[in-house]
């Protein structure tokens, strides 16, 4: 039997990292299960940092202006490597259509996109709610632009005293006990507006890092931007489970 020939294909600059992570021009900490801390990944990331995308600006003023920023930013990513780009901030689900327009590649701006498919494993009867950084800047447009029913229950960090004025105000020290009690605090807030709670959505990519002490905490499935993201990266990169026939695959990268 002929040899099957080892050609090797290129086309990118950077391989093995096929997930793209656009980032705020943010300076608060980012502690391990931030998706802005690189140790949080099983996988390889690509980082770009969007100037001027500051969390204020962001969040409170519905990044107003930046879309080109973050377009060009994007198609960085996917120039370099990426097959496939996300954003660390949930209420950049406003540019959920045009970056993928602008990048021709899967893109998922927010965690708030799997609020329909959460409540669709739900039992009958129960209903998913979200917890986000500030409940008043996050508007029906943004869930709307995600694929959110409007009349989802979403309480907000504001209210606390470490985790909303860290993030928004971007300030360089995070007191992660008492962001913690925030957002514990915050769930149990969530658990009281809504009797039908039968998981929670975390809104916020930076609090995944609290996402196990909710859940111990209501005894509820808690859903955030890191398990997103694995299953993002998983359609990005099929496992290979060495099959016969799979050893003969010409090496490429796509």
């Amino acid at each position: 039997m002929p040899a099957h020939p080892r050609i090797a294909h290129g086309g990118k600059s950077v391989y093995g990292a096929r997930l793209g992570i656009l980032m705020l021009e943010a300076r608060f900490p980012r502690i391990p299960g931030d998706m802005g801390n690189a140790e949080t990944w099983p996988f390889p990331v690509l980082y770009r940092v969007v100037t001027g995308a500051s969390p204020q600006r962001v969040v409170r003023e519905k990044a107003a202006g930046l879309l080109d920023a973050f377009v060009a930013a994007a198609r960085e990513l996917v120039a370099i490597g990426a097959d496939g780009i996300t954003t660390n901030c949930g209420f950049l689900s406003l540019y959920q259509r045009e970056l993928a327009a602008a990048v021709g590649f899967p893109v998922a701006t927010s965690s708030l996109m799997q609020a329909p498919f959460i409540e669709s494993v739900l039992p009958p009867g129960k209903s998913c709610g979200i917890l986000t950084v500030d409940a008043a800047s996050l508007t029906a447009e943004h869930l709307a632009a995600a694929g959110v029913r409007r009349d989802i229950a979403v309480v907000g960090t504001e209210g606390g005293r470490e985790f909303t004025r860290a993030l928004l105000g971007n300030e360089e020290t995070l007191d992660v006990a008492a962001a913690e009690a925030d957002i514990l605090e915050a769930g149990d807030a969530l658990r009281a507006k809504e009797p039908a709670l039968g998981a929670i959505l975390l809104e916020c990519t930076n609090m995944a890092p609290y996402a196990a002490a909710l859940s111990d905490r209501l005894g509820l499935p808690v859903f955030d931007i890191y398990g997103f993201m694995t299953w993002f990266h998983a359609g990005l990169r099929p496992r290979d489970f060495g099959h016969p026939g799979s050893a003969a695959r010409q090496w490429r990268e796509r």
